[in-house]
């Protein structure tokens, strides 16, 4: 489902990435890992269609995103991504509800249907008595659960995460780990993961390993 062939990026006359070769297939979760500096994040970011590789070609579903317009890469994006990060970037302004919402209102759906899709998806992360509450009112594992549901509120093709349990607690780390593969058996939900946490790797359906910019195993 994702293919990524010959991905090269350098910043500078640093170069981070060597000829990145990589295929997922639909409902896997992966798991990429690491030493810092490996291309790791850089490499998630590419795929994500956050940053752009200096060559090679990345497709989701069968779509050369190497190819796209700014204007379609953002609607693709925004339609078919869902993005995790470790500080869950919410917005303080809005409450959890508004925050899982704001994607699809971007993509121009109906404020009714969003709504319906954003409350389903926080019932399904157990925030169902949370949803009025602001970031600030919320604890580090129900604002990365907030920020799981706003991932996955336009039904995204897959989600990237970049240490989304990087800043929990080894309580909200298990519950946050358990939570993707619920997801994956109830949704058939992708999950492209960058990692630091060995158990998180351990369980994923295959690990990817980095180290200076390639692929190693």
């Amino acid at each position: 489902m994702i293919k990524v062939e010959k991905i090269y990026k350098s910043y500078g006359s640093l170069q981070v990435l060597k000829g990145i070769d990589l295929e997922v297939n639909k409902g896997e979760i992966v798991s990429v890992v690491g030493p810092s500096g490996a291309g790791k994040t850089t490499l998630l970011m590419i795929m994500g269609t956050l940053d752009k590789s200096d060559s090679g070609k990345v497709f989701i579903d069968g779509h050369d995103l190497s190819n796209m317009s700014e204007k379609k890469l953002s609607d693709f994006r925004n339609n078919n991504i869902g993005f995790v990060f470790q500080f869950h970037q919410l917005l303080p302004e809005f409450n959890a509800l508004e925050n899982v919402m704001i994607p699809s209102l971007i993509g121009k759906s109906n404020w009714s249907i969003a709504e319906k899709r954003a409350k389903d998806l926080l019932e399904m992360m157990g925030l169902q008595d949370r949803m009025e509450h602001k970031p600030a009112e919320l604890s580090g594992g129900e604002k990365q659960r907030v920020a799981v549901a706003r991932a996955l509120i336009n039904d995204p093709l897959v989600v990237f995460a970049d240490e989304p349990s990087g800043s929990l607690d080894s309580e909200n780390k298990r519950e946050l780990h358990e939570l993707f593969f619920k997801l994956r058996d109830k949704l058939d939900q992708t999950f492209v993961i960058v990692t630091h946490d060995e158990h998180l790797a351990s369980i994923t359906d295959r690990t990817i390993h980095m180290n200076d910019g390639l692929i190693i195993n």
